[in-house]
């Protein structure tokens, strides 16, 4: 838990164009959606975001271990998380499933579980000539005292963060 809240002040104090992709925001609810490019095919991008150990910041995460996150890739799969003494977490479970093309996930992120609020988070690959582009988009709603401007910015960088990750694992190592 202190990892978590460690993870609101760090993303509170980054620039604030580093999260300028919040796309809609009010009372009940906010939207947020980032996009990359990669020469890796929709199956390699797909494939990639089965392995989510090996993109997820830890730091994102309940146990602090990226080891302990998996993503089963079926309807009612899960992105969960194994914690100590047989415990664990379910981060968001998959509703809609079109391998190398889109997944739907609901479920509500770190310090939304404990919040009035669920969320709707979409993958989305796209072929291009050169490769794929992929866009993560998450819909979150429900009820927070004073509204969700303040959070909107924060989970904006965590997803921004997770789709550069995974970025990273498609453009493979560095030279």
């Amino acid at each position: 838990m202190k990892t978590m809240k460690k993870l609101i002040l760090t993303i509170a104090l980054l620039p604030l164009s580093a999260l300028a992709s919040v796309t809609a925001v009010s009372e009940g609810g906010f939207s947020v959606q980032h996009q990359i490019e990669t020469v890796a095919s929709p199956d390699q991008v797909y494939a990639a975001m089965q392995r989510i150990n090996e993109w997820w910041n830890p730091e994102h995460s309940w146990s602090g271990n990226a080891d302990n996150l998996y993503f089963e890739a079926r309807v009612r799969g899960c992105f969960c998380e194994r914690l100590p003494d047989n415990g664990g977490v379910e981060h968001l479970h998959i509703i809609y499933l079109a391998p190398g093309k889109e997944v739907h996930l609901d479920g509500a992120l770190g310090p939304l579980q404990g919040m009035a609020a669920n969320g709707r988070m979409i993958w989305k690959i796209d072929a291009t000539e050169s490769g794929s582009e992929v866009t993560f988009t998450y819909h979150v709603t429900g009820f927070m005292e004073g509204g969700f401007a303040g959070l909107a910015p924060v989970v904006d960088g965590v997803i921004s963060e997770q789709l550069n990750r995974l970025g990273q694992l498609l453009s493979g190592p560095a030279e």
